[in-house]
Formats: C-alpha cells, structure tokens, sequence
C-alpha cells in the first residue's frame, strides 16, 4: 500500500519528507506485528530482543553493559528490562567469578523455552517475501545502510 493511501495525502514537502515518514510508519508496522507475537508470552520486544541476545552467547555470561551495546532499541533501560527479566525467572544474574564487581547474566531454561516458541512466530519473512524479491531485499539493505552513513 502506498504512503499517500496510508497518510490520506499526497502532499509532501519533497521526496525526502516522503522518504522520511515512509520509513518511520513502515518500522512503526513492523513493530507492531512483532509486539503482537511478544504479546502472547508477556513479554515486551526489547526483553525478546535481551533474551535472544543471551541465547547467543551459549551458555557464556553476559553483562549489562554487553546488552546495551548489543541492543536495537539503544534507548532501553536494560537493568531495569534485566531486573523484570529476572522477576519472570526468564534469565538469572549472579556475581561473576572473575570481577566481583560485575554481574553476570544467564538466559534460563524458560527464557529459551519462551524463545523455541516465538522463533517461527517472530519471522518477518513472510511479510518480505510475500511483497519483495531477494534483489529488492538487497537494494533495500543497500539504501538503509547508507542513509545511517
């Protein structure tokens, strides 16, 4: 569907702006299809997104500061999406053995049951490949990449 059918207007001020509010409601879109899947576990999409990144590391520690770097909302608050975590005994944190200092933390058996559950379900490759070819797919890439620089 086009973004002029979406927003019920065809006035722009140029390409750019079109460009612009195209890839915010697209993500928006997206967002909101993976929200519904998460939904189902009760959990959010970054705690999804913590989880997968523990299953990751298989079985190796990680710490907050590792998570931060690793996540796609930068913005999170992740001792806090750790500490809820924790409460749904999804991940477990303890002191590491090497740094007294610093925390580990540990995906649980029911973070990596919960994630078994949402991987064919948190696919978004059905909605591409039912609406782009591979080539386009790669183009997209392409463009995205270069407009973050």
């Amino acid at each position: 569907m086009k973004i002029e059918d979406v927003l019920v207007t065809n006035k722009f001020d140029s390409e750019y702006h079109k460009v612009a509010l195209n890839i915010i409601y697209t993500s928006n879109f997206i967002q909101s299809l993976l929200k519904e899947r998460t939904d189902e576990e009760k959990i959010t999409l970054q705690q999804y997104n913590v989880l997968r990144i523990l299953r990751g590391q298989n079985a190796k520690p990680a710490t907050v500061n590792m998570l931060k770097e690793r996540l796609l909302d930068r913005m999170s608050d992740v001792s806090r999406i750790v500490d809820r975590l924790v409460q749904k005994k999804l991940v477990s944190r303890c002191t590491s053995n090497k740094d007294r200092r610093a925390v580990d933390i540990f995906i649980t058996q029911e973070g990596l049951d919960i994630l078994a559950r949402l991987d064919k379900k948190m696919s978004i490759l059905t909605i591409l490949d039912e609406n782009l070819e591979e080539e386009e797919c790669k183009q997209l890439n392409y463009l995205l990449d270069k407009l973050r620089g």
